[in-house]
């Protein structure tokens, strides 16, 4: 009988941003985060109100593996990230 290995699923966060629209030039901000498998040791920084540059900041951090896969603007003042690891 042959043996069934589980291909290992990537973890995924998708992250939704807003920046103050009423300061020209004020920092992103979290306004939700959505998480599949396990973003450690970075989830202390997926809260919304946060700064997206520091989740950013840990998350892409080469040995933590993360990647942005997709990336949109929803407008001039929000939008959506998609980071995947392996």
């Amino acid at each position: 009988m042959a043996r069934v290995n589980a291909v290992p699923q990537p973890d995924l966060v998708l992250i939704y941003w807003s920046r103050n629209p009423l300061i020209p030039g004020s920092a992103r901000r979290i306004q939700s985060v959505r998480v599949i498998g396990n973003t450690s040791p970075c989830t202390f920084t997926l809260v919304p109100g946060a700064r997206l540059i520091n989740a950013l900041n840990c998350l892409l951090d080469n040995d933590i593996g993360f990647k942005v896969v997709y990336r949109h603007k929803t407008s001039a003042i929000s939008g959506v990230l998609l980071l995947k690891r392996r």
